[in-house]
């Protein structure tokens, strides 16, 4: 009987535990989080309250038989005895009117476990199937996502000035992905969302971008030394694609099947497109320091393609740009292809 009290209270010690850790995530099928089942609650507080009771009695009816036994004068080792044999029965007594109450403790932890499962009570299979179908629906969520990649100017010409002075180029990007499940067993869905992505071309060689009259960017030297030479341009960026999940199916039991779509291995292909929010050219060295936002023929749009293999939250993609890194006429040709890792994508 205690054991089962101990279990008991295990439970909901772990109902409580699972309930205080949710993930970082704008899940669009809220679901309401409490910690112990009303039901469970008023019948185990009804069958305490009986129990004291039955103590608080036959505890009485004790004391009495023990006084009674004190007035015997009996000797020491003699008044043990009868004292240990008047506890035993009246335990005995306890334990038999406790069992004659006839609570089951075996239905009330399948209630707590199931209301644990389901924030919810319930009282047939029918509503148990209902409730797991509503639990265990498609994922639809909205996450934030941050990812750091390493960016090359591809060109089928020959490498132009720019080429030959790019000390390193990256591609720094975060924002919010749109998971869009197809169905409750589907290892397929939808990706969108949204994203601010800052490309930096750093040069090197002393070199920097500069303008002419006419507006012409091209790269120019800057005699005492740069320490610093960098053409950093933000884009908006909106990609749409599908993802797929190879994490198996599992079982939520009454025939009730799911896929576990936000974590497993995964494989994703999209396109982008971007549009442009400013360009930055940045320079800094001996007796220089600038930073100017005007225009330096970047291109005021991107799209492209990208391909993603993913584990859990941790992700590595290779992402290449359609169109040229700048305007026609500027640095021609070029066209960002970047590797990099992401988290939450």
């Amino acid at each position: 009987m205690i054991r089962k009290f101990i279990m008991m209270g295990g439970l909901c010690l772990l109902s409580t535990a699972v309930f205080a850790q949710k993930k970082p995530v704008f899940n669009l099928q809220p679901k309401e989080d409490t910690e112990v089942s009303p039901i469970v609650k008023e019948k185990v507080d009804e069958y305490a309250k009986k129990i004291d009771t039955i103590i608080k009695e036959e505890k009485k009816l004790m004391e009495v038989e023990l006084t009674e036994l004190q007035s015997k004068n009996l000797s020491k080792a003699e008044f043990n005895e009868q004292k240990s044999l008047i506890a035993s029965k009246y335990s005995e007594k306890i334990d038999q009117r406790i069992e004659e109450l006839g609570f089951d403790m075996d239905a009330v932890i399948q209630k707590q476990v199931r209301y644990s499962l389901l924030n919810s009570d319930v009282t047939s299979n029918e509503e148990l199937k209902e409730k797991l179908l509503k639990k265990f629906r498609p994922t639809k969520e909205l996450s934030p996502y941050i990812s750091y990649s390493i960016m090359n100017l591809t060109n089928d010409k020959a490498d132009n000035i720019l080429d030959n002075n790019l000390r390193y180029a990256g591609n720094f990007e975060f924002g919010l992905k749109f998971n869009y499940q197809f169905s409750r067993t589907s290892p397929w869905g939808l990706i969108s969302g949204i994203g601010f992505s800052w490309r930096t071309l750093s040069i090197d060689n002393n070199m920097f971008v500069a303008k002419d009259a006419n507006s012409n960017v091209y790269l120019a030297n800057y005699e005492k030394g740069l320490s610093k030479s960098k053409l950093r341009t933000g884009y908006i960026v909106v990609p749409l694609g599908l993802q797929y999940n190879f994490s198996k199916l599992k079982n939520a039991g009454l025939d009730v099947q799911y896929r576990d779509y936000s974590h497993g291995f995964k494989v994703g292909a999209n396109i982008y497109g971007g549009v442009k929010m400013s360009t930055n050219n940045i320079i800094k060295g001996d007796g220089i320091s600038d930073r100017d936002r005007s225009d330096y023929r970047v291109s005021p749009f991107i799209y492209g393609g990208q391909f993603t293999v993913s584990y859990d939250d941790f992700s590595i993609f290779v992402k290449k740009d359609f169109g040229n890194f700048f305007k026609s006429g500027t640095f021609e040709n070029d066209k960002a292809l970047t590797f990099g890792v992401a988290l939450w994508w």
